[in-house]
């Protein structure tokens, strides 16, 4: 396609609010329509002032059959549980999608109605929807209609933990992930966990071993796992899986994910050799950096679509410890979700996300 008409709904939030910063300055699009609910009927700029000048448009509501003529791809920025119809009457007109909420991103419908407590409306479709991670599923997304795209903390923790796992270098079951956000990744609703004298000088856990995001995780993880062991020709009477440790912090900070995993290796593995086997998975992939004499840090890839990557082994106690960073709104949201348009769209899969990271 030389253009393409897009709409984002859901798009006066954090996420939404960056498609629609990285999508007006995209050199194939036009953005055709934006929605939000609370803010319908008033211009872009006047609730982000950043946009003005950039963006014309005023939000509407959402109204899926109309915004679909409107429009030759959409990405629904919306909560958890609440695009399931929307995707499906988009789907219907004949639209392909990018679903940012965790709606479509867990294959068994099993899983998804456990970790949401909700009945999916949809669950023809779960088979259909592809992980929007292109690292591991470029192919997959240039010939989908439907891309769930990745939650954040996922996406750091699937990439800095696939190489380990691909090549069956650890036990999967042994996996513990200490991952910090920063605030933003909470949503714009107000709550008083975020109010500033709560949030700030503060560093809290929450929702040890029940974050939604642990079966994202393991379904990815394991995924990788059986592709290893089948090309090992392991016994399917033992079939591999991962099963991870996860606790989330907030921290201080408008943005960002720092993610430290730790897992138990299998064999006798230095890190010169690991770092070897991760410059060689991640090879071409412009948005992995795979850091040597440096430690990731979100302030490095503010703003930008990059996560960084470091690999490190305790030889003392046999752990392989792996850091990851990424702005959880860019590479953890909007960014990725534009690297999937592209990909879908036969665009360079980079086109549009290529700015460095804003320092300091």
């Amino acid at each position: 396609m030389t253009s393409v008409r897009v709409a984002v709904a859901g798009a006066s939030g954090y996420t939404g609010a960056e498609l629609v910063r990285l999508l007006a300055q995209h050199p194939k699009v036009t953005l055709a329509a934006v929605t939000s609910e609370k803010s319908a009927g008033s211009p872009v700029f006047s609730v982000y002032p950043h946009l003005q000048g950039i963006v014309s448009l005023s939000f509407e509501a959402l109204a899926p059959e109309a915004l679909a003529e409107r429009a030759d791809l959409l990405f629904l920025a919306l909560p958890h549980t609440k695009s399931m119809e929307p995707v499906a009457s988009c789907l219907k007109a004949g639209k392909r999608v990018v679903d940012l909420s965790a709606d479509y991103r867990l294959r068994d419908l099993r899983t998804f109605e456990t970790w949401y407590q909700t009945a999916h409306l949809h669950p023809e479709l779960l088979r259909s929807s592809v992980y929007g991670l292109p690292e591991l599923h470029r192919t997959a997304i240039a010939q989908a209609n439907l891309v769930a795209s990745p939650g954040c903390y996922p996406t750091a923790a699937i990439l800095q933990l696939a190489p380990l796992v691909a090549h069956g270098f650890i036990d999967t079951n042994s996996i513990v992930i200490d991952a910090k956000s920063g605030v933003s990744g909470a949503g714009r609703s107000p709550a008083l966990a975020y109010h500033f004298p709560e949030a700030h000088e503060s560093l809290e856990p929450y929702k040890i071993g029940q974050h939604r995001h642990i079966p994202e995780i393991e379904q990815e993880l394991t995924g990788l796992a059986v592709k290893h062991a089948r090309a090992a020709g392991t016994q399917a009477s033992d079939p591999p899986g991962a099963t991870i440790t996860f606790t989330p912090h907030l921290v201080p900070m408008n943005r960002g994910i720092l993610s430290t995993a730790y897992a138990r290796v299998k064999g006798r593995l230095n890190a010169n050799d690991l770092r070897a086997k991760y410059r060689d998975f991640y090879k071409g992939e412009r948005f992995v950096r795979i850091l040597e004499g440096a430690m990731p840090n979100p302030r490095h890839v503010r703003g930008a679509n990059y996560c960084d990557l470091a690999v490190h082994v305790d030889s003392r106690t046999g752990q392989v410890i792996t850091v990851a960073a990424i702005d959880n709104l860019i590479k953890g949201a909007a960014g990725q979700a534009i690297q999937a348009m592209n990909l879908m769209l036969g665009f360079p899969e980079e086109m549009g996300l290529t700015a460095p990271g804003i320092y300091p």
